[in-house]
C-alpha cells in the first residue's frame, strides 16, 4: 500500500531540506522499495537538493502546448499532456522525481493542477512511497493534490512567529477538510536548545512536535556549493536527526 507523505509550512523554513533529508533515508533504509519524489512548488528546488538536472516541468510542457501544431494529429490534448508528463519524469535508480515547475506567463494555476492531480492518481499506485514538497500556500493540499495524505509533516523554524504559522497550516488542513491521517510538527534550524525555549508556543499551535532538525552548517555549505543533499556524510548532524526523526514515526 502506498504511503503518501507532504510536507508543508510557509517559505524558508526547510521544507525542501526535509524533503531531501527525507528521501535519503528512503533510500538507504527502505532498499528495495519505490520512491516518488513530487516537487510542488512554483519556485522548484527539490531537484537541485537531490543534486538531478532538470529539462522539463509540467509548467513548461503546458506552454508547448499552446503551439497546437505541437500535439500529433489525432491526439487528444490531455493524452498528449499526459504522455509528456511521463517524458518529464526524472528516473533514478532509487528513486523518480516528477516536479510542477511554475506556468509560464499570468493565468489561473487550476489547470496544472488538475492535470498533476489525475497523474498522480494513477501514477502514485506503482509505489511504496510519494513525497510531496508542497508550495508554502497550501493550494495543492487545499485542492486535494492527492486523494488523502497519511503523513503531513509541518515545517516550522525556531522562532515564535513561524511556530505561530505552523499552527495557521494547522488551522487550514482542519478548515478545509483535507484528509490527513497523522499532523505533526518539525522544527528546523534551532540553535542551542532555542526549540525547548518554544514549549509554550508549540503547545498553543496545536500541533505535537514530532521532532527537530537543527541547525548543520554542512547543509549550509552544501547548498551554498550546490552539492546534493543525498551525499552528506552520516556525522552531518541534519542527517542524524532526520533519521531518528523518521525512524520514530515508523516509517
Amino acid at each position: 500500500m502506498t504511503r503518501h507523505i507532504a510536507i508543508a509550512g510557509k517559505g524558508g523554513t526547510g521544507k525542501t531540506t526535509l524533503a531531501a533529508l527525507l528521501v535519503r533515508y528512503l533510500v538507504e533504509e527502505k532498499q528495495g522499495k519505490d520512491i516518488l519524489a513530487v516537487d510542488a512548488d512554483a519556485n522548484a528546488n527539490l531537484n537541485e537538493a537531490l543534486g538531478l538536472e532538470l529539462e522539463e516541468t509540467i509548467g513548461t510542457i503546458l506552454e508547448e502546448t499552446k503551439n497546437p501544431s505541437a500535439i500529433p494529429s489525432g491526439m487528444s490534448k490531455d493524452i498528449f499532456i499526459e504522455y509528456r508528463i511521463s517524458q518529464a519524469m526524472v528516473e533514478e535508480k532509487s528513486y523518480d522525481l516528477l516536479v510542477m515547475g511554475n506556468p509560464q506567463g499570468p493565468g489561473c494555476y487550476c489547470y496544472p493542477n488538475d492535470l498533476l492531480k489525475n497523474y498522480l492518481e494513477k501514477l502514485s499506485k506503482n509505489y511504496d512511497y510519494v513525497i510531496i514538497d508542497n508550495e508554502a500556500g497550501l493550494e495543492h493540499l487545499s485542492r486535494r493534490l492527492l486523494p488523502m495524505v497519511d503523513l503531513l509533516l509541518v515545517t516550522s523554524d525556531a522562532t515564535a512567529r513561524g511556530i505561530r504559522s505552523a499552527g495557521r497550516v494547522r488551522d487550514i488542513v482542519n478548515h478545509v477538510n483535507i484528509a490527513v491521517s497523522k499532523m505533526g510538527l518539525v522544527v528546523s534550524r534551532g540553535r542551542d536548545g532555542e526549540t525547548a525555549r518554544l514549549e509554550k508556543e508549540i503547545a498553543k499551535s496545536g500541533l505535537d512536535l514530532f521532532g527537530e532538525v537543527p541547525y548543520d552548517s554542512m547543509v549550509a555549505e552544501y547548498d551554498l556549493n550546490g552539492q546534493p543533499l543525498l551525499s552528506l556524510p552520516e556525522d552531518s548532524e541534519a542527517v542524524k536527526a532526520s533519521k531518528q526523526l523518521f525512524e520514530s514515526l515508523s516509517l
